[in-house]
């Protein structure tokens, strides 16, 4: 991913909760030089220093036969705004877009021990719908086994983060200020979430 020095984010906890609060990604691998893509809900955890991105393809969909042969790539990207050129100063400005991006690269490993994959859906459960568990857990046996014969579990052990926080670090403190009004009274809610983050961002960088 291209990353300009004034967008490069290097702190690995906040990467981390940024995974696991936007933690429906895509998962990229490529057969015959063609780039092939899946989007799912990932569990995003940590082992000491390691960061473990796990999930499960539906059977039916292939891509789950490739995964353990090259380095897999997972892509976070969720709150996005665009930026009207009104909030500059100046007159001779362009329209930009605010976004925030995450690549995971790592290797994949299938999972095919029952026991294992009947943890990472009730874990998928627990993260996703915690009041559902009541349901599942009264579920028949023979329907939930029918359920995880339909699937194929895996976890990625991540080798390299690349983050990219592209929030007006270049602009000046009135137009951030303004960016930072016009994305805050907006109506949608990722223009409000990326307004938060820039605010986050100019905190930190003030401490």
């Amino acid at each position: 991913m291209y990353i300009p020095k004034k967008n490069l984010q290097t702190n690995k906890k906040q990467i981390v909760e940024f995974m696991q609060r936007f933690s429906f990604g895509t998962i990229i691998t490529s057969k015959n030089s063609l780039p092939i893509a899946t989007h799912l809900p990932f569990l995003i955890s940590q082992k000491v220093e390691n960061i473990i991105i796990t999930s499960h393809f539906a059977k039916a969909n292939l891509q789950w036969q490739d995964i353990e042969d090259n380095k897999v790539l997972v892509i976070f990207s969720e709150p996005h705004a665009y930026i009207s050129p009104k909030n500059y100063e100046k007159e001779l400005n362009v329209p930009t877009w605010n976004y925030i991006s995450v690549h995971a690269y790592g290797k994949a490993k299938l999972i095919h021990q029952k026991e294992e994959v009947l943890q990472i859906l009730e874990q998928t459960i627990v993260s996703f719908e915690a009041d559902y568990k009541r349901q599942w857990d009264k579920l028949p046996k023979d329907y939930i086994a029918k359920m995880m014969n339909g699937i194929v579990a895996f976890e990625i052990h991540v080798t390299e983060l690349q983050a990219k926080e592209k929030l007006s670090q270049n602009k000046t403190e009135i137009e951030q200020k303004n960016i930072i009004n016009t994305l805050t009274n907006s109506k949608d809610s990722n223009e409000k979430l990326i307004a938060d983050y820039m605010k986050e961002h100019i905190n930190n960088k003030r401490l």
